[in-house]
């Protein structure tokens, strides 16, 4: 009979070998003292920096370690993906291996999922100790995600989060979408989402992996979890309303220019003259062009997809 297991710990990593086996100690000491069953799913995201090779290294150490090697850099995304694919726990959390986030909080987020029957629970770093190069775009993110998503959270990328097995089995990640898990989630049926202040430790070792490309890709990541949220399963409803809403202006405009021409102003310019016309033209035009945008987004979506392919060089279970 295999033993039930409280807690999955997924931990994405991209060059972290130096936190690692510190990492592991405060862990095991967490769990142990709280008698928690528990696996710790080291995802290394094509590290360069030796981080596998520590990982092999507790794992011999440690049967509760295990392990996944990409063959080259995806991204926090992918790794969190076929984290969760390997998952078994009754609650899954997910954390940093830059020791910013605390395993001490583990416990109580484990509690919430549990006893208070969250579905999410994500961190909220309060006080946090990042540049504020990287404070600003999160306030900035943080408040549009609010707005879009409808979901009241302070800090949508605090990688410290607690979630039901069930959720992450429901979801898809791929691209940047680990920001905006809780929304999936919000869109996956799992409405009850709780937040926990969580500490935040300034970074002991390595650089952060903050970049200009997060600033830029984020805007676009909110927008396609709102859309595929809403129109992900009913593409049509949204081209459609648009593309037939365009078209009926465009002819609309058309019509009234060709009744205007026929019974009223019969002396008037030609209608291929009339810079109306044009207008009318491009409307209708656009409008058949959402309409098919339609019709193929539906055929897409009830294709198979392959998005979630990764090279998996090594695993450790």
């Amino acid at each position: 009979m295999i033993e039930e297991i409280n807690v999955s710990i997924v931990i994405p990593l991209f060059n972290e070998s130096e936190s690692l086996p510190e990492l592991h100690r405060w862990i095991q000491g967490v769990m142990n003292d709280h008698s928690l069953s528990y696996e710790v799913i080291f995802v290394d995201d094509g590290s360069k920096d030796g981080s596998w090779e520590i990982i092999e290294d507790l794992r011999r150490k440690d049967t509760h370690v295990k392990g996944i090697k990409f063959q080259r850099n995806y991204g926090k995304s992918a790794a969190l993906h076929v984290g969760f694919e390997k998952a078994m726990g009754k609650v899954v959390i997910t954390m940093d291996a830059d020791l910013q986030d605390s395993p001490d909080e583990i416990p109580e987020l484990y509690n919430m999922i549990i006893h208070q029957d969250y579905d999410v629970v994500s961190g909220w770093k309060k006080k946090r100790h990042d540049p504020i190069s990287k404070t600003i775009p999160t306030k900035l993110y943080n408040w549009a995600a609010r707005r879009i998503t409808g979901i009241h959270l302070h800090d949508f990328n605090c990688g410290l989060k607690a979630y039901k097995n069930a959720v992450i089995k429901s979801i898809e990640l791929y691209g940047d979408m680990h920001r905006y898990i809780p929304a999936l989630a919000k869109y996956a049926g799992f409405t009850k989402i709780g937040e926990k202040v969580v500490q935040h430790q300034a970074r002991k070792y390595g650089v952060t992996k903050f970049g200009l490309n997060r600033f830029l890709n984020g805007p676009l990541d909110l927008m396609t979890v709102a859309f595929m949220g809403k129109f992900g399963k009913k593409p049509m409803h949204f081209f459609g309303a648009w593309g037939m809403l365009m078209f009926v202006l465009g002819f609309g405009l058309f019509l009234y220019m060709g009744v205007d021409k026929l019974f009223f102003n019969k002396a008037a310019q030609r209608l291929s003259e009339r810079s109306e016309f044009f207008v009318a033209l491009i409307a209708m035009i656009i409008g058949i062009q959402f309409f098919l945008t339609g019709f193929i987004a539906e055929l897409i979506g009830r294709s198979s997809s392959t998005r979630n392919h990764y090279l998996v060089e090594n695993e450790l279970f």
